[in-house]
């Protein structure tokens, strides 16, 4: 399996598989599934990240969860595994051609009735949530330019407790370069995403080289 993050070789990203949880053959199938799909299967999260959202989920207690950004199915998998005994899941996407592989697995992997998807805008699905709402932990793997709207819809959302973790924050080390006339909307958009949120008084955060960058933030 080529390693998910830049910071790692071959050889320290089977060393770090080897030392987390094994792969089921549910989410061995969701990988071989979501390789057949091409190049994009790359926005598929590492294993690594999925052991920890489970952990964490349960270390949480976690009874409401929100996904800004399904793709097929693996980190909503991983979530919806560490749920407290009747907690839920909410996957926002727009495209129905890969959550129809995300809800296969979902069945497979009896978590179904855990997970309710929307296919529809996730401002839309977000800002539709009753007032009353609170979220013990948001997941945030969409479009790069839509995540400081995701991250303003869902902070003041957040339970006591809850958290928000964003991935790609280090977009391949692109966000460390110095801005030029070569950046791409995606870079410049996660920059600014970076920015705003170490410098917002209303959250604290901290970015972990977790595969290409994991941002754990939480309101103050």
């Amino acid at each position: 399996m080529t390693p998910k993050s830049f910071l790692l070789n071959e050889a320290v990203d089977a060393y770090l598989l080897a030392h987390n949880p094994p792969l089921d053959p549910v989410l061995t199938s969701l990988i071989d599934s979501t390789a057949q799909l091409g190049g994009v299967a790359r926005m598929q999260i590492a294993p690594e990240q999925g052991a920890f959202l489970t952990l964490l989920t349960r270390v949480l207690d976690v009874e409401f969860a929100v996904e800004v950004g399904t793709f097929t199915g693996y980190s909503s998998l991983c979530i919806a595994r560490g749920l407290a005994a009747g907690g839920r899941l909410l996957c926002c996407d727009i495209s129905e051609e890969w959550t129809r592989i995300a809800q296969d697995h979902w069945r497979t992997a009896g978590l179904e009735d855990r997970i309710e998807l929307r296919i529809a805008p996730a401002l839309e699905t977000l800002a539709a949530l009753p007032a009353e709402t609170t979220i013990d932990l948001a997941f945030i793997d969409a479009d790069k330019t839509g995540y400081l709207s995701y991250y303003e819809a869902l902070l003041p959302k957040l339970s006591p407790r809850g958290v928000i973790l964003v991935d790609n924050v280090l977009w391949s080390g692109k966000v460390a370069e110095a801005p030029g006339s070569g950046d791409d909307d995606d870079t410049r958009a996660l920059r600014e995403f970076n920015d705003h949120v170490s410098a917002d008084p209303r959250s604290e955060a901290v970015m972990l080289p977790i595969a290409d960058g994991l941002t754990l933030i939480r309101r103050v």
